[in-house]
């Protein structure tokens, strides 16, 4: 085997969360439960029910609290890396914690979970006692495209 095969993986993929919503969506939407906040909260002030402004702040900020949270949630991802000799998992946290899980492609195992529905719920890599999570943030229809995707690339691993 040359280097040139031995440095080029036979699957790889990066998996991250799906985040539909920017930092600029983010003041947005805020901006705007801001402006529809401002209405109801001045007639509840005028009235003499004060404390309901303060309320309706917490929610807002509450909501703003939440979605940056989800935002910066969608930092973490997992490097799935398949060579002819190994397996490597790497899963890497929002915060930039790393962890790499070695397997060897002649033993582990593939486990995908499913729901009644024969949706799939988990993808596991199980190798003897050592066992990974992957893809866990994924929805449904790309955990199921991953795992065909990964399954077909593990058994030409093997062959």
């Amino acid at each position: 085997m040359n280097t040139e095969t031995q440095a080029r993986p036979l699957f790889a993929a990066r998996l991250t969360p799906n985040r539909s919503m920017s930092p600029r969506g983010i003041k947005i939407v805020i901006g705007l439960l801001c402006c529809l906040a401002l209405l109801p909260g001045l007639i509840f002030y005028l009235v003499g029910a004060w404390p309901v402004v303060g309320f309706m702040g917490l929610d807002v900020l509450g909501l703003y609290w939440a979605l940056t949270y989800s935002f910066r949630d969608g930092r973490r991802y997992e490097q799935v890396t398949l060579w002819a000799d190994r397996l490597e998992v790497r899963q890497v946290s929002a915060d930039g914690d790393e962890q790499t899980k070695t397997f060897n492609p002649q033993y582990v195992r593939l486990v995908i979970d499913r729901d009644f529905d024969e949706r799939t719920t988990a993808i596991r890599l199980r190798s003897g006692e050592q066992e990974v999570l992957v893809g866990a943030f994924l929805n449904p229809d790309d955990k199921a495209s991953f795992s065909r995707a990964f399954g077909s690339a593990l058994r030409k691993a093997r062959g």
